[in-house]
């Protein structure tokens, strides 16, 4: 389609892939953290980060699943730097777990890409008893940045080199709730929607980011905070979206993006030097793209950092 060869000031499309987007660069020396890679966009961007010499811990859910991710991309790149580790977002101390054990490893950290998420499921608590759509794809992902924050900063500092935080959020943050977050609301089934919910918490991925560049631009730090939306593309994050699985699989070939253009904006925006110095934006198709008003809320965005400061508190 049009859409699909039409370049942005990058100079990538929606067509390009994950490999495209990262063609020449060696990240040798850098290691990232990627939640969620044991399977789709995830998995991918993995791969190809390993391909261009990132030493990647794969945060994982599913230890069996992240290690055969794990052996399939070392029979293609036998020299790849690939540790799994287990971690489960929607449990806080799974979370702290995850953070200590890794902290302790005594492994610097350049990238960290939080990638996981879930999408509209039935109504569901988390471990902790939180909406399971904004514990998972919101809460986790806060508390494990906050926990390896230190580690980001150290790195920074010693390696001369820019920390990178990714948060991979979507296109759906422009179908919430009205209010944008429901800071009183969070736990109510009966006005629960599954798509509503889902948005409210791809909505938090980037109100945390700008946050975060905000905290990061006033300590004067070398790190960068960004959000993204990684395209159209058919994962097993549909699975609670059997009708919508359908009509995606159905009219997909037109205009759905596959795993390797879906990983593309985030693998750009992770290792690309185009993306030096830039933080507190939004990316659509590897370029910076305009989110709604409601992402560019920083009182939005302030109020939704003390509301999760809060949430995540140990008990």
């Amino acid at each position: 389609m049009w859409l699909f060869g039409r370049r942005g000031a990058s100079g990538f499309s929606a067509s390009s892939t994950a490999e495209e987007v990262t063609q020449g660069i060696d990240a040798t020396g850098l290691t990232a953290i990627v939640t969620g890679a044991s399977s789709g966009i995830g998995a991918e961007t993995t791969r190809v980060l390993a391909m261009r010499g990132v030493h990647v811990v794969m945060a994982v859910r599913n230890v069996k699943s992240g290690s055969e991710v794990k052996e399939s991309i070392l029979k293609e790149i036998p020299q790849a730097k690939i540790d799994v580790m287990e971690l489960d977002l929607g449990s806080m101390a799974s979370v702290r777990k995850f953070a200590s054990e890794y902290n302790s490893t005594g492994y610097p950290l350049n990238i960290l890409i939080n990638n996981a998420g879930v999408m509209a499921p039935p109504f569901m608590l988390s471990q902790d008893n939180i909406e399971l759509q904004f514990a998972t794809n919101h809460l986790g992902h806060f508390l494990l940045t906050n926990l390896l924050l230190q580690n980001l900063k150290n790195t920074a500092q010693a390696s001369h080199k820019e920390g990178r935080i990714v948060n991979v959020s979507s296109m759906g943050h422009r179908f919430t709730y009205r209010e944008g977050i429901r800071f009183d609301k969070i736990n109510d089934k009966d006005s629960y929607t599954a798509i509503l919910a889902y948005g409210q918490s791809k909505l938090a991925n980037i109100l945390h980011s700008n946050e975060l560049a905000r905290h990061f631009k006033e300590e004067g730090l070398d790190i960068t905070a960004n959000s993204l939306h990684p395209g159209a593309i058919t994962t097993n994050l549909l699975r609670h979206q059997y009708l919508v699985e359908g009509i995606v699989n159905w009219i997909g070939k037109y205009f759905i993006k596959n795993i390797p253009q879906g990983a593309a904006t985030t693998c750009y925006v992770a290792l690309h030097p185009q993306v030096k110095g830039i933080t507190g934006e939004y990316f659509s198709d590897s370029n910076i793209a305009a989110p709604t008003s409601q992402a560019r809320d920083a009182e939005l965005a302030k109020k939704l950092w003390d509301f999760s400061l809060n949430l995540t508190k140990p008990q």
